[in-house]
């Protein structure tokens, strides 16, 4: 992110629980106000509003918007990833708050800032560097990015975390499940619990930098030798809970290739793919957040940078071998085991089996027909795409058999997902079986 994207001075990030609660409290009052004030209107005029049409007005909308985005964390970390996933299952209104918090992230004042400087490394934290930069290159969710140069030399990249967003996981979770329960998006049958446990945990890994820089090392030891990629160099004296030290890695935005050549978008898109499968097969450890923020290209040296290691999951045996026996059907053509083998993972359960058997099949036989075209797939077709979106409005529709997988079947479609939506974003041709075959 270039530095000249942050010309303000910073927004304080709410670090208390209790001043945390009170943001939450104040955008549900505004948007009972404007409720009440809607609902009366349409009264007036004879009609009979729903609650869910009044919660998701356009003012409505934008307060939930501001608010979550002034509050950062948790909060808004939910709302970047689903609309990365789920950007076109929901309302527009809702769709269209998620997808600005992915883009209006907010750097820390510079107070704020020093402070979670100083309680890190102490009141002489200056004397580390030869050189720190006040403006951050990049901010997101969870924490920011500054730039400096150590007394030694080494240029590196600090990821500071924002201050209370650790300890604010569990409730910013529970109000955001609240503020979706209240939207009436999500059938009352439906049992979140489970899901909103584990959004809770991973939410708690990714907030412990310590546990990042482990899995940042690893996948610069399991890279360590490639001629494609690149992972930043860990520096642990440096790093703790809240702060995470690596160097800094020049590149630019990966979906930025999008006006490279028809060769090098082909290429990278193969390299992401080829990733995914050596992730979840070879190496047992996949990072699961796809979010193209993530991912950098270096043009001099033609390597893909890999960034934030905060999602990274262990891939069990399991769910190895379920994939494995998928991706052996599908390569077969074996439409009816493919069926069986996605039901057995959990994409769907029996009763929606049965009743959409023929919509599912019919998915199922786009993908294999993917697979076995004739010279490299083209993801920029849109048509295939939207042609697989309908066909999953349609099993989406039927909300009394909604069904939520289970969870690493979730981090691994989420990965799955995001390389597609990137590729597809690149227009790129990909001989996608090919890359399969050596992994199954």
């Amino acid at each position: 992110m270039p530095p000249d994207k942050f010309v303000s001075s910073g927004l304080r990030v709410p670090s208390g629980r209790f001043s945390r609660i009170v943001k939450f409290g104040t955008m549900a009052s505004g948007i009972a106000g404007g409720m009440l004030l809607d609902g009366a209107m349409q009264l007036a005029s004879g009609r009979r509003p729903s609650i869910s049409d009044l919660l998701m007005t356009p003012a409505n909308a934008l307060k939930v918007t501001l608010q979550l985005g002034k509050m950062r964390g948790a909060a808004m970390k939910l709302g970047q990833l689903v609309s990365m996933d789920s950007g076109d299952f929901l309302p527009a209104e809702l769709a269209d708050i998620f997808a600005r918090l992915r883009a209006d992230a907010q750097h820390m004042p510079q107070r704020q800032l020093y402070f979670v400087l100083v309680k890190h490394w102490g009141k002489d934290w200056r004397q580390l560097f030869q050189r720190f930069d006040e403006r951050p290159i990049a901010a997101a969710s969870i924490g920011q990015v500054q730039r400096a140069k150590t007394k030694n030399g080494r240029d590196v990249a600090i990821k500071i975390q924002y201050p209370g967003v650790r300890q604010s996981i569990d409730s910013d979770v529970d109000n955001v499940a609240t503020l979706l329960r209240l939207s009436h998006l999500l059938p009352s049958s439906l049992d979140l619990a489970p899901l909103l446990e584990e959004a809770k945990r991973q939410l708690h890994e990714e907030a412990d930098y310590v546990r990042e820089g482990k899995y940042l090392k690893r996948f610069g030891e399991l890279l360590g030798d490639s001629s494609d990629y690149a992972v930043p160099v860990f520096h642990p004296k440096l790093s703790g809970k809240d702060v995470l030290v690596m160097s800094y890695v020049e590149g630019v935005a990966i979906e930025t290739l999008s006006g490279a050549s028809q060769t090098e978008r082909d290429r990278v898109a193969a390299l992401m793919i080829d990733l995914v499968m050596r992730e979840l097969f070879e190496f047992g450890l996949m990072q699961t957040d796809p979010n193209f923020a993530n991912y950098r290209y270096d043009a001099s040296t033609k390597k893909i940078v890999l960034l934030d290691f905060g999602a990274t999951r262990a891939m069990s045996l399991d769910i190895q071998t379920q994939y494995r026996g998928l991706l052996n059907a599908a390569l077969s053509r074996d439409a009816d085991t493919v069926f069986e083998a996605a039901l057995a993972i959990g994409f769907f359960n029996k009763h929606t089996a049965r009743k959409h058997k023929a919509v599912i099949h019919e998915m199922l036989q786009m993908v294999l027909e993917m697979l076995h075209a004739d010279g490299p797939f083209d993801f920029g077709n849109t048509a295939f795409v939207g042609h697989m979106r309908d066909q999953g409005m349609e099993i989406a529709a039927d909300r009394n058999n909604w069904h939520i997988p289970p969870v690493d079947t979730l981090f691994v479609q989420r990965k799955l997902g995001g390389v597609y939506l990137l590729a597809s974003r690149l227009k790129a041709r990909v001989d996608v079986r090919a890359i399969l075959e050596r992994y199954v």
